[in-house]
């Protein structure tokens, strides 16, 4: 068997249990250290809360997770690969540029309209005290948003749906930093109102002013890391 870094590993007993309760009281770990990292912050919270939650012992959070970075490593790894997902849904299910931006923004409304923030953002503004591999994995994650941002920019130049400024690459930096330092600003206000309109000026700034008004969702049955798609296409 292989991890993750691509080294092979000898499967022991302990090994395999650990694999096959991936969807078990790992999961739930994980899920319980999300909430709490999207609320409160990743410096907020111990080992002893997830497992007061969890009616489980510290031990049983040490046998998933040796210790906070991995755990941190574990969620960072899991958010990234769902948001790949969402962002691979927003592309097919919009066809041009300005949809799918607008797709992209959706995702982070969701995410606020469930009283989070997102969790690479949280762990953005704590940087300086995160382990080393964690700061590693919360640049890619970025780096990810940013690389599909910019194929979805020049695109947009491409159909002639965009105006850019600068280059695509500057521009998807520009959307990140924007939607991300929306989210702090509007977390205070407990709604999603000010994120909204800090977005919608963004989008029309890149497509020259002429687009209409953004309807992102509000979905009542938001699940707690799970995002939605924006609810219309320009197409």
């Amino acid at each position: 068997m292989r991890d993750p870094r691509g080294l092979t590993r000898e499967v022991t007993p302990a090994l395999a249990a650990r694999e096959q309760d991936k969807s078990g009281t790992a999961a739930q770990i994980l899920d319980v250290a999300e909430l709490v990292v999207q609320v409160r912050g990743f410096s907020a919270f111990s080992y002893a809360d997830i497992a007061r939650e969890l009616k489980i012992s510290t031990a049983a959070v040490h046998y998933h997770f040796a210790g906070k970075a991995e755990l941190g490593e574990a969620l960072i790894a899991r958010y990234a690969a769902r948001f790949a997902q969402d962002l691979a849904a927003v592309g097919t299910r919009f066809t041009l540029a300005p949809g799918r931006l607008d797709g992209f923004v959706g995702l982070h409304v969701a995410v606020l309209l469930q009283r989070r923030m997102c969790l690479c953002g949280v762990l953005a503004a704590e940087y300086q005290t995160l382990p080393p591999s964690m700061q590693t994995a919360v640049i890619g994650f970025f780096d990810q948003s940013e690389a599909w941002l910019q194929g979805v920019l020049e695109r947009g130049q491409e159909e002639g749906s965009l105006q850019l400024a600068g280059s695509a690459r500057e521009a998807a930096q520009m959307i990140v930093s924007g939607i991300e330092g929306a989210m702090l600003v509007a977390a205070p206000y407990g709604d999603t109102g000010h994120f909204q309109a800090a977005a919608a000026s963004l989008l029309a700034g890149l497509a020259g002013g002429k687009t209409e008004p953004a309807r992102w969702p509000n979905p009542p049955d938001a699940r707690p890391g799970r995002s939605r798609e924006a609810s219309h296409d320009r197409a």
